[in-house]
């Protein structure tokens, strides 16, 4: 269930493991099934659209520090439709259990 995708310098592999949803999930105060259906409505909270690269990224293997400086460097300062994007293409990932630009 992970999600592969060119991000900031190079190809990045995303995964909302177990752990990574329930750190979502405390981040924005409500559950998963809210926050995929906030992001896939366009409802979201900018920060539903910033946690959930952040902790794709720490499930797909980089680290909390390292995860959180390519989200300030690559993320935080491209149009909103593109973050938007690639978290809607994680959370589908880990909804669905596949995605077709996933690499498993």
């Amino acid at each position: 269930m992970k999600h592969v995708a060119f991000f900031g310098d190079g190809e990045k592999s995303f995964a909302l493991t177990d752990d990574m949803i329930e750190e979502l999930q405390r981040k924005a105060g409500i559950g998963i099934g809210a926050v995929y259906s906030r992001v896939m409505t366009g409802q979201f909270q900018l920060a539903d659209i910033m946690e959930t690269i952040r902790l794709g990224l720490i499930g797909g293997g980089a680290s909390p520090k390292d995860a959180q400086a390519l989200v300030d460097a690559y993320a935080r300062p491209t149009p909103i439709i593109e973050a938007f994007q690639l978290a809607a293409d994680i959370l589908e990932a880990r909804w669905t259990g596949k995605f077709d630009g996933d690499a498993q």
